[in-house]
């Protein structure tokens, strides 16, 4: 039986993946295709890293594309016709994962170990778009100063 999962305490405290945990919420409740599985984490304010399970498959067997704000990663094994199996019980079955990137994310690299390919995520927020202090204006002291000026260039 398939439990439903609540995404929400991950919503409030992960910026940037709005659109990524839609995405799974959509799929919790669809009997759709969650090969190969994989694992959203966040290892710093705005580093992420997707680890996917990827048991079987090679480096050359395994494609990673990132385009505007989807990143696609598919698996294709290779047939190896030198091999007689008795039992073949290990997946290898082709692959196409997709994932949904905020605006502002970025992949920066790729690895893999022990089974796992962990690709590594950095959200990078424009500097125009970066939070900035705004000084009030309009207290007294750069008034008088800015008439004392006015009034210095219309004597000279």
């Amino acid at each position: 039986m398939r439990s439903a999962f609540d995404f929400s305490p991950f919503r409030r405290s992960t910026i940037g993946f709005d659109r990524l945990f839609d995405l799974l919420e959509n799929q919790t409740g669809n009997t759709g295709e969650n090969y190969p599985p994989f694992d959203l984490v966040k290892t710093g304010e705005n580093d992420y890293r997707i680890d996917i399970a990827v048991a079987g498959f090679t480096r050359e067997e395994i494609d990673i594309t990132a385009q505007q704000n989807q990143l696609v990663v598919t698996g294709r094994k290779r047939d190896d016709e030198e091999v007689d199996y008795v039992h073949r019980g290990i997946a290898t079955r082709a692959f196409e994962r997709r994932f949904g990137l905020a605006d502002h994310i970025r992949v920066t690299d790729a690895d893999m170990a022990d089974g796992l390919l962990s690709i590594s995520l950095v959200r990078e927020i424009p500097e125009a778009m970066k939070p900035r202090k705004i000084a009030i204006g309009g207290d007294e002291q750069r008034q008088i100063e800015g008439k004392a000026s006015k009034k210095e260039k219309t004597d000279a």
